[in-house]
């Protein structure tokens, strides 16, 4: 065959296979090696902070919580003792159910009133973009100033909602002196801080539904409510999956707003597990006892996310 006519059989689509040019494997090998190098060079530093800065302060932290040490010099090996301990100790578990209650209650409203701003902010309403913008100013502060505000509000003595509620003859409410309203006030402060973030991923979500989804339910008759439970809810599944999992985690592991706004108190009304830990570990300087608690506390958030996590069906859910 000449020349010719190979060239008028590439053209054509048609070269025979005995005068194809064989691959070179050993070029697409490096290639592919080069690549995979490369990934783990731009890897590299992010990985040595992990361990530097997570993976070592776990392992240390194991490795403590079965010693009996106050932070100085060498602890003692202990066994098991600090975590036999736990199971005897009330305010262990008074801020064990503290940190149980408080998830309950912020977990689930956080993520419907968020719900609830992203639908309201992706209608047509005016200044929608102005309302957006002031429920996601507390995402750029962090918890101990939002914190600090809620101590200029729900100050029982000279407090801005306590000023209010004594101006329209309301009696005075107990903020930081009664049990039940130092919890609520915590709650309430970590709703406000909590509520914009979730309103912002709900919202990623709700623009990535197609209009056509809707206008289909509409055609056939559904009202808004009927569109809401069978298009918006199942289509917003993995917004949904990834902000309980976030919530809960920070739920456990609060932490800036209680110990500001009522250092866990009064008596240990809104104590909880962290706050008792940081109690223990650096203020009674039984620090084996306190990274037990971190620990126990670790194991329950990892369990509740692997459970999470197998049981979910909408994780992965696309349109």
């Amino acid at each position: 065959m000449t020349k010719v006519a190979v060239v008028q059989d590439r053209v054509a689509g048609t070269v025979a296979p005995s005068l194809t040019l064989p691959r070179r494997p050993g070029r697409r090998n490096s290639k592919t090696v080069r690549e995979a190098l490369a990934g783990w060079l731009f890897l590299t530093p992010n990985m040595l902070l992990l361990c530097l800065f997570v993976l070592v302060p776990l392992v240390w932290t194991v490795v403590i919580s079965f010693q009996e040490t106050n932070g100085f010099g060498v602890g003692e090996y202990v066994g098991v003792a600090n975590y036999e301990r736990l199971l005897s100790d009330p305010l262990f578990w008074r801020s064990t159910a503290n940190t149980l209650l408080f998830t309950i209650i912020v977990t689930p409203l956080s993520m419907v009133l968020g719900l609830g701003a992203a639908v309201l902010f992706n209608s047509i309403l005016p200044a929608r973009g102005v309302f957006r913008s002031i429920l996601i100013i507390p995402m750029a502060i962090s918890g101990v100033a939002t914190a600090l505000i809620g101590v200029l509000v729900f100050n029982e003595n000279n407090g801005i909602l306590d000023n209010l509620i004594r101006f329209i003859g309301l009696p005075s409410v107990n903020w930081q002196s009664g049990g039940f309203a130092a919890f609520v006030s915590v709650v309430l402060v970590t709703l406000w801080w909590r509520v914009g973030f979730n309103m912002l991923i709900y919202l990623a979500g709700l623009q990535s539904i197609g209009p056509e989804l809707y206008e289909a339910a509409e055609l056939d008759g559904a009202g808004f409510w009927v569109r809401f439970r069978n298009v918006t809810v199942p289509l917003l599944g993995p917004s949904s999956f990834f902000l309980l999992i976030l919530n809960v985690i920070y739920s456990f592991q609060v932490f800036d707003i209680v110990f500001v706004m009522t250092g866990g108190g009064p008596q240990n009304a809104t104590s909880v597990l962290v706050t008792y830990a940081y109690d223990t570990g650096f203020v009674t300087r039984d620090q084996g006892y306190a990274a037990a608690i971190g620990v126990v506390l670790l194991l329950v958030t990892f369990i509740f996310t692997a459970v999470r996590w197998r049981t979910s069906r909408s994780r992965d859910l696309v349109e």
